[in-house]
């Protein structure tokens, strides 16, 4: 199988926020380019890449569309003072972990990335009650080492700021950094569409990778209103076992991957993966998703009169921090079983759904 490592540490070693997706937008389209018979981008920039399929007739092939969202968690500038930087976040960013971050300031009145470090006062000048345990974001600041005259010249209040923690390969085949949440998804739908090159399939399958999942699902909502594919499967990562994370709600890392299943999967979709994750032996465990799936699924689900959408992850630890932590055989298992699956679909699959 192809060695996915080099792609994935490209890919979260660039910036790429909610809304602002374009740097990791870039290294996408070039690298699915060769792998899909067409490439394009919405009017919101999510990319859409189109492997067609092998049924023949005049009637539309049936589609499956496969969507990792390609946006990352990070931070806005809302005030300087004194050469220092305020930020808010973009999505759910943890506060409790970024003093001392590593981070980007994409400064637009210079057209400059500064680099910088997430810092905080001195216990004894924060307001009383701040001063022990996790500082509010509203109290953290950025120091880039320039002085004030020369922020205010580069700076402008609503500019970006992404982390900047290199990608480290961890021993026991597992990969950290930023960004993983969700671009180890688009790596495995990469893999998938690598494994499809060589593989027989009936339906055509597009590629989606999905704008504004952290803080909107705008990906979701339009690219499925625009493509309208048969069935839809959202590719993302879940909670993975560790230290205050052992319950339900986690798997463990390098074990395989999740099949969701609540109200947002339709369980004839859950049933399919789970045949065929035991035909090729990939090991995979169920996810409760009582409510909501917290995934492009949510959106995708509802689009038109409704897709039949399944949810397919890849167990991460550190969720939302710049240490994010994942197993590279699990990405490749991911796209692996994506691609079987796909393999798999029957010209008249659409016809054999039914709720069980």
């Amino acid at each position: 199988m192809t060695d996915i490592l080099p792609f994935l540490k490209s890919i979260i070693s660039v910036s790429g926020l909610s809304g602002y997706e374009t740097p990791v937008a870039n290294l996408i389209e070039e690298k699915w380019t060769p792998l899909v018979d067409e490439i394009s981008r919405s009017r919101l920039g999510s990319i859409h890449g189109l492997k067609k399929g092998s049924v023949s007739g005049k009637a539309p092939r049936p589609s499956v569309l496969i969507a990792a969202h390609m946006d990352a968690i990070g931070l806005m500038v809302t005030r300087i003072v004194d050469g220092f930087i305020y930020v808010t976040n973009i999505g759910g960013v943890d506060s409790r972990v970024l003093p001392g971050t590593p981070v980007m300031v994409h400064a637009t009145k210079s057209g400059e990335s500064l680099y910088g470090v997430v810092a905080m006062p001195p216990a004894n000048l924060l307001p009383e009650g701040q001063s022990s345990g996790a500082v509010a974001l509203k109290y953290l600041m950025i120091d880039t080492g320039l002085t004030a005259s020369e922020v205010s010249k580069r700076v402008h209040i609503g500019d970006r700021v992404s982390f900047n923690t290199e990608p480290v390969e961890m021993s026991g085949g597992c990969v950290s950094g930023h960004t993983l949440d969700n671009r180890a998804s688009i790596a495995a739908l990469t893999i998938c569409l690598e494994e499809l090159k060589s593989k027989s399939h009936a339906w055509d399958v597009w590629a989606l990778a999905s704008i504004q999942e952290e803080v909107t699902f705008a990906g979701a909502y339009t690219s499925l209103n625009q493509l309208r594919p048969t069935i839809a499967v959202a590719l993302d990562v879940t909670f993975g076992k560790g230290t205050g994370a052992n319950d339900y709600q986690a798997f463990p890392i390098g074990k395989g991957v999740t099949l969701g299943i609540g109200p947002s999967i339709h369980p004839f979709l859950h049933k399919r993966f789970k045949e065929v994750a035991e035909k090729v032996e990939i090991p995979v465990k169920s996810e409760a998703m009582p409510e909501h799936s917290s995934t492009d699924a949510d959106a995708m689900q509802l689009t038109a009169e409704g897709i039949p959408t399944m949810v397919l992850s890849i167990p991460q630890r550190y969720m939302h921090t710049p240490v994010e932590l994942v197993a590279l055989k699990d990405i490749q298992r991911a796209g692996r079983l994506l691609a079987e699956f796909v393999a798999s679909l029957e010209a008249d699959f659409i016809n054999q759904i039914a709720w069980d």
